[in-house]
């Protein structure tokens, strides 16, 4: 019996598909709503404070700013990533990518089984190659250390 040698690494499939997943759903919330800014809240606390003085300095306005230009820019390009792996999915795969992902948070598998005219199993099979392809070229695959 010969045993195959394979250069590809074997994967963590859940934690590779729940990643590959959070990113999806992350475009398909931030090209909804767009980008949400944190704001500053200036409330009075009642609490005495009983501590000297510190001698340190904060900006809460400049790190609230600084924070809210750094996640905008992530996501942006986050949001170009994932809409160029998906561009770069054969056709079948990209459609099902974006229906069950992209375009409604409420899409349900079988839904998008008959909308695709795929049987079940097909469905079953082409999903998680979706996945695995994406995955690679997000470079979000979760490398299984756990090989023996």
């Amino acid at each position: 019996m010969s045993t195959q040698i394979s250069f590809l690494p074997k994967i963590d499939r859940k934690e590779t598909q729940r990643r590959v997943e959070e990113a999806l759903e992350t475009t398909r919330i931030y090209k909804q709503i767009g980008f949400v800014r944190r704001q500053l809240s200036s409330t009075s606390s009642y609490e005495p404070r009983f501590h000297g003085p510190t001698n340190k300095t904060s900006d809460p306005a400049g790190d609230i700013a600084t924070w809210n230009v750094d996640q905008e820019e992530r996501l942006r390009k986050m949001t170009e990533r994932v809409e160029w792996a998906v561009s770069r999915l054969p056709a079948k795969l990209r459609m099902l990518i974006q229906k069950r992902y992209l375009e409604s948070e409420d899409a349900l598998d079988y839904v998008v089984c008959s909308e695709l005219n795929m049987s079940k199993r097909t469905y079953e099979r082409e999903k998680p190659r979706a996945i695995y392809m994406l995955a690679f070229m997000l470079k979000l695959e979760v490398i299984d250390n756990d090989v023996a």
